[in-house]
């Protein structure tokens, strides 16, 4: 059998190797959210201050996203099997030192070492899934992934405050870094033996490593002042922006440079020219931003606006975690049918269940929100799974094999920006609402209003490219620049998304 043959074969354990991404996927996308509910317990047991209790949460967020690309890039040319494995083993000795720390400063240091960790797992997860799966059963996998995105990010408050509402106040924050321990090993011991073997695709590329610094310090200055946003007051963090736009410019030109003197950039610039991935990194930067910021603002609501306890409070998101899962699994069967349009129902449907919410805020508010939020979060819930799964599915369709990583590191890059911006946008309103007027609930309905106001924008360009399908579709196959033939063009037969 040829190398192409190995590269493009079925791998029978194919499902069963999902299965430990997904694991893996499912613990480092939980520890964005798991954590918010445990700072009560980190001041209460750590001695944590504001500023540590931030860099706990941020700092995870900025590592997570500056190791995102390269380590997509790592793994096209080094192979994903390795790099899955040893940012998984990373992250679950990570994971067990966070839950050990005798000081804040220690906490710090190894959230930071987590984050990293977990930005070396993920883009592989979406490269795997590339490489091991074609057709429609690459949209049904991507399906699986989409559900276990939308239920680790809705489901980490309510399992923070269940193991917090079981330990105790002293010691819970200890054990939302434990929970990782089991399924981190056992991940790891199933990897061992069912992650494909296969060749990398870049073995004898030079990786591009001041590619790697222009586009981590462009980041890096991107990302500092929208995580810290509430931290620095000062109107001075916000100079960091067109220090970043240069950065970021030259990273672009730099990577131009590469790919004009026919060396391997971090970043291939022709996936750009794909507009199904363009507009699909778009959409998927714009609506993280107006998603992530609701769990956010839902446990500050809660907990600090009517004393709700941890655990009520994660239960509260519970139907948005079930129908998203729910949503996702939908979304991945019908994809292949329905394509962008789906997407666009997705972004409907979370548009209305906010608005139902807000609408909760203001006729049932108090101890009485859970149950009048519920459908509303349901209906919610179902379109976030509508849309993150088909989008992902769309965005990645086309990109070569041999970029599928670097490729899913953008996206997921994209991701944390976004979410990072939106949690400092949205937080401004809700800030300076109760600043200045001092009613949560109304600080609630206006930080919910910026997010429906984001995902419009989503929806808008969602619509625009439903729209220009119609009038000019996209070819079935890649330009020259992304490979050579239909199945290094990352869309094989059986993958014909719809308008």
């Amino acid at each position: 059998m040829s190398t192409e043959q190995a590269r493009t074969a079925p791998d029978e354990r194919r499902w069963k190797a999902l299965g430990v991404c997904l694991a893996a996927g499912f613990i480092s996308l939980l520890d964005t959210s798991i954590v918010n509910v445990a700072l009560p317990s980190l001041e209460h047991g750590l001695g944590a201050s504001d500023a540590v209790q931030s860099w706990v949460v941020s700092g995870y967020a900025l590592t997570f996203g500056l190791a995102l690309v390269p380590a997509g890039r790592l793994g096209d040319m080094r192979g994903r099997r390795q790099a899955f494995l040893i940012g998984l083993a990373l992250f679950t000795v990570a994971s067990l030192a966070c839950g050990l720390a005798a000081s804040p400063t220690w906490l710090v240091l190894f959230r930071l070492i987590q984050g990293t960790a977990a930005g070396l797992v993920a883009p592989q997860t979406s490269g795997l899934i590339q490489q091991m799966f074609q057709g429609a059963e690459r949209a049904k996998a991507f399906g699986v992934l989409g559900t276990v995105i939308g239920v680790s990010t809705a489901a980490g408050p309510l399992v923070g405050g269940l193991l917090i509402d079981a330990v105790g106040t002293d010691d819970g924050w200890r054990w939302v870094f434990f929970v990782n321990l089991p399924i981190g090993v056992a991940a790891f011991i199933a990897g061992l033996r069912l992650l494909p073997r296969l060749p990398a695709a870049g073995r004898h590329e030079e990786f591009d490593l001041f590619g790697v610094l222009l586009l981590g310090s462009g980041v890096f200055a991107l990302m500092l002042p929208l995580v810290q946003e509430q931290q620095w007051t000062g109107r001075e963090k916000w100079a960091l922006l067109p220090v970043a736009l240069v950065l970021l410019g030259a990273f672009w030109a730099w990577e131009k440079r590469q790919a004009a003197l026919g060396r391997a950039p971090l970043v291939d610039l022709a996936l750009f020219s794909l507009r199904s991935f363009t507009l699909g990194a778009l959409i998927s930067l714009t609506y993280f931003a107006g998603f992530t910021t609701v769990f956010f603002l839902y446990a500050l609501y809660l907990q600090n606006g009517l004393g709700y306890s941890a655990l009520a409070s994660g239960l509260t998101v519970l139907p948005f975690a079930v129908a998203s899962a729910i949503g996702a699994a939908v979304g991945g069967r019908l994809v292949v049918r329905f394509g962008r349009k789906l997407v666009v129902i997705g972004l409907g449907g979370v548009a209305l269940g906010l608005l139902g919410v807000v609408a909760a805020v203001e006729l049932a508010p108090g101890p009485n929100l859970g149950w009048a939020s519920a459908l509303p979060l349901l209906v919610g819930g179902i379109g976030s799974g509508m849309t993150v799964s088909p989008n992902t599915t769309l965005t990645l369709t086309r990109v070569p094999v041999n970029r599928a990583g670097a490729a899913g590191g953008v996206l997921q890059t994209g991701q944390r920006v976004g979410s990072a911006a939106g949690i400092a946008v949205v937080g401004s309103v809700y800030f300076a609402h109760l600043a200045n007027h001092g009613s949560t609930d109304t600080a609630m309905q206006y930080g919910l209003l910026s997010s429906v106001g984001i995902i419009l924008v989503a929806l808008a360009l969602a619509v625009a490219d439903l729209r220009d399908r119609e009038v000019r579709p996209e070819p079935e196959t890649a330009g020259e620049p992304l490979g050579r033939g239909r199945e290094e063009d990352g869309a094989p037969e059986g993958v014909r998304p719809g308008p």
